[in-house]
């Protein structure tokens, strides 16, 4: 602690001389709380103590600059940078999705592996090919058909592999709202359960995570799923037409299975929440098409793709500060939408969880009185998105167009990229003359 209390003195003795007298922003700055137990702030001791801070995609960098580190950045601009997080097209095509690599590979050549960032686009000319585009769906469905089979041997659940694979695998936290991906899949429930000749296709809704050990609400909104399943799965009037499955100890080997087989990627987090994402890049590179807000890396994936191949839904950053600065208040969403109502009504009846109306109760409560994700917010336009998605999932030559373009416009979220942009702005390496040297 001595020496955290030399930087520390150090550090403000030089940011005096930039900012004289201004003894509030030096508090801001200080590597110490000063308040109570004097803790150490981790985050200003590591900008201090590094050359360089970045982050991992554009809206998570200007997000630093502006908010978290934002006395930083005034201080030191020159230390700030961005790098877009990336995947590697190896493991996450080539490896988890032999039958689509080879239909690029027999279309392009094999020169999109080791450079797609330059190369992978040329696909874009077969999107209107008849048999590129056939063998393109065939090579979906068989990833579809074997996810289902592995869902069976696993949970023992039959699942349609010509129903809409619209997944969500991702760490459980309120802020990626699984919650609710819940709340569509009760209002679609009611819906069917009112027509069950309702013209919408049909859907399996696969999640998969883990909760960290003492996350109370994030391990209740796995038992949310799961209830939720028990009650969709075996409703007779149901048919079929809508499964909800929870995918077991999802892992990165279960991850090379579960994002080749998905037609719709879930990156439906709060705006402002999640600094970029890699589970977004996995699904897109593999064909699946995004429905998600403004946040993290979402926003290049869109800008690449072209927004037309994106369901884009939900308050901006900007909205959603502009929200809690009029004091939010989630009951009004509430009393406003019947359809919120009623799948939130269905949870606090104990119509999932066999009469017992205090399970879901804290979560309920949550969303009702705090919803610091805004969830009930951006409800309806979640809800529309996904009408929207229904429509076009109906034109599969379409949707089949879309996915196409996906997987050709993603190259810039290779991980060769973000490795090379690490070698030049923050490691100042030349990365073709270091392999030479070692050559």
């Amino acid at each position: 602690m001595e020496i955290i209390f030399e930087i520390n003195r150090r550090f403000l003795d030089e940011a005096r001389l930039v900012y004289p007298g201004d003894d509030e922003r030096l508090r801001r700055l200080s590597l110490i709380d000063e308040t109570d137990a004097r803790y150490v702030r981790m985050a200003n001791l590591a900008t201090v103590g590094s050359h360089s801070v970045n982050g991992v995609a554009a809206l998570h960098t200007k997000l630093l600059q502006k908010t978290v580190m934002k006395d930083f950045y005034e201080l030191f601009p020159e230390k700030f940078h961005n790098i877009t997080n990336g995947v590697t097209p190896r493991r996450w095509i080539l490896l988890s999705n032999p039958r689509m690599s080879q239909i690029i590979t027999d279309a392009i050549g094999d020169g999109w592996i080791c450079n797609p960032q330059d190369t992978i686009r040329r696909i874009e000319k077969f999107v209107d090919d008849v048999e590129f585009k056939n063998a393109w769906r065939k090579a979906k469905f068989y990833n579809k058909q074997e996810l289902a089979g592995l869902i069976k041997k696993r949970i023992g659940i039959n699942v349609n592999p010509e129903s809409m694979f619209d997944i969500q695998v991702k760490r459980i936290h309120e802020y990626k709202r699984q919650h609710l991906n819940v709340l569509h899949v009760i209002t679609q429930y009611n819906a069917l359960k009112n027509n069950p000749k309702l013209d919408v296709p049909d859907r399996t809704v696969i999640f998969g995570g883990k909760a960290a050990p003492g996350y109370f609400m994030a391990k209740l909104i796995i038992k949310l799923i799961n209830s939720v399943a028990d009650v969709v799965n075996n409703d007779p009037d149901i048919a079929g037409r809508l499964k909800v499955i929870f995918f077991p100890d999802f892992n990165v080997k279960n991850g090379q299975r579960i994002y080749p087989a998905a037609d719709l990627s879930e990156q439906i987090s709060t705006a402002g929440k999640e600094a970029s994402g890699t589970g977004n890049m996995k699904f897109s590179m593999n064909g699946a098409l995004t429905i998600g807000t403004l946040d993290g890396a979402n926003v290049e994936i869109r800008e690449e793709v072209q927004p037309e191949n994106f369901f884009l839904f939900g308050l901006t950053v900007d909205e959603v500060l502009e929200l809690k600065t009029r004091r939010y208040n989630p009951m009004e969403y509430y009393e406003n939408n019947s359809k919120l109502r009623e799948a939130i009504d269905l949870i606090s009846s104990g119509f999932f969880s066999r009469g017992d109306k205090n399970l879901f109760k804290p979560l309920v409560d949550s969303l009702l009185y705090q919803d610091e994700y805004c969830v009930l917010a951006d409800f309806q336009a979640y809800i529309e998105c996904q009408q929207k998605v229904n429509e076009i999932f109906l034109d599969q030559d379409q949707w089949n167009r879309m996915s196409i373009l996906n997987v050709a416009r993603m190259g810039k979220f290779s991980s060769d990229r973000s490795i090379s942009e690490y070698a030049q702005k923050i490691w100042k390496v030349n990365a073709v003359r270091a392999i030479k040297e070692r050559e």
